[in-house]
């Protein structure tokens, strides 16, 4: 985020907060003793606390991009394919249906709230949180791939991810 936008949010640049933060021995601290720290002495919103937390964890060296608080990485893809919630949802919790577009891995259910969410576990044991939401006759699918060991791992998913939600959006063509 922009130099700009931290200082509106919460009064104080990237660098000004670095300093903060060293003097209170952050670099010693947890992700989240960090962040209560930034609620608690500074009086900074929940995410603005995260964020100035991660940037942090990341300037400091404490944290790669991607990475997750337990040493994990994540990484994200979506696509809007041309058809209702409903059918979109199918496709993705349908183990028939799966077997069309998904490729390489397999997927076992965990929970879903039809038709806007699912959870799965992943065959390569990454986790695998896909959120659906309407645009008229449309929906957007975006995807999270959770428990991953790498930024190597963090970016093959997110384009075996983005391979994967283009062939869904073709069986809407």
């Amino acid at each position: 985020m922009s130099d700009q936008a931290l200082i509106e949010a919460t009064g104080a640049d990237w660098q000004t907060w670095l300093r903060l933060l060293d003097e209170r021995g952050a670099a010693d601290l947890e992700h989240a003793a960090i962040a209560r720290l930034l609620v608690g002495e500074f009086e900074i919103d929940g995410w603005w606390a995260q964020s100035i937390t991660v940037g942090y964890e990341q300037e400091r060296g404490l944290r790669e991009p991607g990475q997750r608080p337990d040493g994990t990485f994540s990484a994200s893809a979506s696509k809007t394919v041309a058809g209702p919630i409903g059918a979109a949802f199918e496709q993705l919790a349908d183990p028939e249906a799966q077997a069309v577009w998904l490729g390489d891995v397999e997927l076992t259910q965990r929970s879903a709230s039809p038709p806007k969410s699912v959870r799965f576990d992943a065959s390569d044991g990454s986790r695998v949180h896909a959120n659906l939401t309407a645009k008229g006759d449309r929906t957007a699918v975006q995807v999270e791939v959770a428990k991953l060991a790498s930024a190597e791992a963090a970016a093959a998913a997110k384009a075996a991810w983005r391979e994967r939600l283009g062939r869904l959006a073709e069986r809407f063509e």
